[in-house]
């Protein structure tokens, strides 16, 4: 499979490999500095993309509508963030920072910057 790619990082093509999807999910996570889950036509994952981008990070981006098995990503990301809406999520050094608002308040009060230099994102 291959994914369109934009100016927003690494779009990833998913391998098929079956099991939970959660599991995926960790696994995917795990593989770089800051993964985002994501929706193609979603406008707060494009604002979040946007966000790490002009911070001068190059996020991986998954998009799920664009994934044979993003649905059940979907469905688990929901479940592991105990919300009704799946995307985005981000992932830092492997560890959930959450949905739209954790990562923006992250961003605000300044805990942002230091969670990306630890996971070797930036290098300012």
């Amino acid at each position: 499979m291959h994914y369109q790619t934009e100016s927003w990082g690494s779009y990833m093509p998913t391998r098929s490999s079956g099991g939970d999807p959660l599991e995926r999910i960790e696994r995917l996570a795990s593989e770089n500095a800051v993964v985002i889950f994501s929706m193609s036509t979603c406008c707060m994952c494009h604002a979040i993309k946007r966000l790490f981008c002009g911070m001068g990070v190059n996020p991986t981006v998954h998009e799920l509508d664009e994934d044979p098995r993003g649905k059940d990503m979907e469905k688990a990301l929901m479940r592991l963030l105990g919300s009704s809406t799946a995307v985005p999520v981000v992932f830092i050094g492997g560890k959930l920072v959450g949905a739209m608002d954790r990562v923006m308040a992250s961003h605000i009060n300044g805990t942002l910057v230091p969670l990306l230099k630890e996971a070797g994102a930036l290098w300012l």
